[in-house]
């Protein structure tokens, strides 16, 4: 039965129109259960969409920054598997807008957007990964915690959502569920890709990764979701951010990261995502398309049930193997 539902799942999400991050978390959502053709045709029309700067996937007038590094972790992959010129040309040109070109904070953090002095929690999922996985992992790292120390509150332990380095305030202060899912799947792509030369930056990372989950756990709701903001039970309930944690949960107890105890908590918020994908492969309920301010359904939607389903997967699998 979850064989037919992902199934119905991954061919709802191939039939929607996809921005670049869009794009990017799709492909991730392949690269990580092995759909290595997908990855492949994905990552090439992303290559197509590559405008002169470098930014892969490109729409119209691209407006954004990081989000079109989204696709980068997948790109990099199929292009040291594939060992296609045009795409590891492409991954070159993507780093090199990302480290020499991209505007940046007078503390060197890449901005979101091209025209607005802007730092967006969504940034950790969308660059650090890539960088990380292209060899650039002491610049990951300092993208994570460059924007850990603009947007981290330290003491409720989440994540605000927009910074404006203008204005020097909160453009959006609310502890978006979705933004701090976008830092905790960000963290697990960079933690997973640092070695024993980075012994001590990965223990903070981990530190900071289990407070941000813990908190994030505490404003589970009785059914096992969320709220669109953490703290706003006035705001509507939230599939996405569910898939989002439980993926960071799965990935982190795949590698020994956390107590085992988390699983149970992972588990019900899993079954609880189940109940909110129809009959169409549609997961119901998710931060909507294309405004993301009410109920509805979008691709990252689609991909965080695909990626969470393949950290479930190999969580499984790595169990049964001890």
């Amino acid at each position: 039965m979850d064989d037919i539902i992902i199934k119905n799942v991954a061919l709802a999400l191939l039939c929607m129109q996809r921005y670049s991050w869009e794009q990017g978390v799709a492909a991730q959502a392949f690269l990580e259960r092995r759909e290595y053709k997908r990855v492949l045709l994905l990552c090439r029309e992303a290559v197509c969409r590559q405008i002169e700067d470098g930014r892969l996937a490109s729409m119209g007038e691209p407006t954004a920054v990081t989000d079109h590094a989204a696709i980068g972790e997948a790109l990099v992959f199929t292009a040291r598997t594939s060992h296609d010129m045009t795409l590891q040309q492409a991954v070159k040109k993507m780093a090199d807008y990302l480290l020499n070109l991209a505007p940046r904070s007078p503390k060197g953090i890449i901005y979101h957007l091209v025209k607005e002095p802007q730092i967006w929690v969504d940034s950790m999922y969308m660059s650090p990964p890539f960088l990380a996985a292209y060899g650039c992992k002491e610049e990951a790292l300092n993208q994570l915690m460059g924007m850990k120390d603009c947007l981290y509150d330290e003491d409720r332990k989440l994540y605000s959502h927009i910074w404006d380095d203008k204005t020097q305030t909160f453009l959006r202060k609310s502890y978006w569920g979705v933004g701090n899912g976008w830092a905790a799947a960000g963290i697990v792509r960079v933690l997973k890709t640092l070695g024993n030369e980075f012994l001590v930056e990965k223990q903070q990372l981990l530190d900071h990764l289990r407070e941000l989950i813990d908190s994030f756990l505490s404003y589970t709701r009785e059914d096992f979701l969320f709220h669109d903001v953490l703290d706003q039970p006035s705001s509507f309930v939230e599939t996405n951010s569910a898939q989002m944690i439980g993926y960071t949960i799965f990935r982190c107890l795949e590698s020994k990261w956390i107590n085992p105890s988390y699983f149970e908590v992972a588990k019900n918020i899993r079954e609880a995502v189940h109940k909110k994908v129809d009959q169409d492969g549609l997961v119901q309920g998710v931060c909507g398309a294309p405004q993301f301010v009410s109920s509805g359904v979008a691709p990252e939607g689609q991909s965080f049930f695909l990626l969470m389903e393949a950290a479930y997967k190999d969580l499984m699998n790595a169990s049964s193997g001890d």
